[in-house]
């Protein structure tokens, strides 16, 4: 019997398991294309032979593959092997896409953990390899100590769809930045900079600039975007144009820019123009009820 059995060989799960065999662990593999679990298997790890074998041959299964449908896919001939075992699901997806994978899980008789990854394969068995769960608390407390061999550990809560959620939402965050980055590096290097000359300057800004996100937090939490003020709503919007102007000015794209002109545009005429830059928050989230 292994200590866990691990699905899908593609970088990410190559590397989680490599991780569990570097901490002592017996670990069963299975991919559907089996050339991807030769390397793994001169390190120690047993090949199943079928995906029904895989799942019967551990009490954890972890799953990693490309999206959920794949994941169905893979596991509907070992859906019976599923009763009695703990499936964490690695796998990238949305919140709803999890919470209907839970279902189906607990159907057939598993606990079913749901697993977001912070981290790229080269990180994960390191401390800053930061992997969110959520779901099945007892399924989660049972193996947690053999999970900790991929990273951190942080468990969010039962609702499944909130390690997905989490995922998702610091992704946007870093997607957010790495694109005001990608724009501030065409625009200097339109001018001849070049971008490792500006790129001291600009990781200073972006680390001063996070210091104010705390404050965001309370004022979004409160609902309070017009206490202490410091640069309003209307003020920015009139300066953002200028992001838009010298962009055009030298010959670089603005797509990344125009959607933030935009809702800064619908807060002042929302009436918001005396408030934070946080106020518009509110816009991007449904209209709340009023009863």
């Amino acid at each position: 019997m292994s200590d866990m059995t691990v699905i899908g060989l593609g970088a990410m799960g190559t590397a989680l398991t490599e991780a569990f065999l570097d901490k002592g662990h017996a670990v069963t593999v299975w991919n559907r294309s089996p050339a991807k679990a030769h390397a793994l298997a001169a390190k120690g790890a047993v090949v199943a032979a079928s995906v029904e074998d895989a799942v019967r041959s551990s009490p954890l299964i972890v799953v990693c593959l490309l999206v959920y449908d794949t994941v169905h896919e893979a596991l509907a001939p070992a859906r019976e092997a599923l009763s009695g075992r703990t499936l964490v699901n690695l796998t990238n997806g949305t919140p709803e896409q999890a919470r209907a994978m839970s279902q189906w899980a607990v159907t057939h008789g598993a606990n079913y953990v749901d697993g977001g990854i912070m981290a790229v394969p080269p990180m994960i068995g390191r401390q800053h390899a930061l992997i969110l769960y959520s779901g099945s608390r007892q399924g989660f407390d049972t193996h947690s100590e053999q999970l900790d061999a991929l990273g951190t550990s942080k468990y969010l809560g039962e609702d499944a769809g909130l390690a997905p959620l989490y995922d998702i939402s610091l992704l946007a965050g870093m997607y957010g930045l790495f694109g005001g980055v990608l724009q501030a590096l065409a625009l200097t290097g339109s001018a001849g900079i070049p971008a490792g000359e500006f790129m001291p300057l600009l990781m200073s800004w972006l680390q001063a600039m996070q210091g104010g996100l705390p404050k965001w937090a309370e004022q979004i939490d409160a609902g309070d975007h017009t206490s202490n003020v410091v640069s309003n709503l209307g003020m920015q919007a009139e300066a953002y144009v200028n992001l838009i102007d010298a962009s055009k000015a030298s010959g670089i794209s603005t797509e990344l820019m125009l959607p933030m002109q935009s809702l800064m545009k619908r807060g002042v005429a929302a009436g918001k123009a005396n408030a934070d830059l946080t106020s518009l928050v509110e816009l991007l989230q449904p209209p709340k009820q009023v009863d």
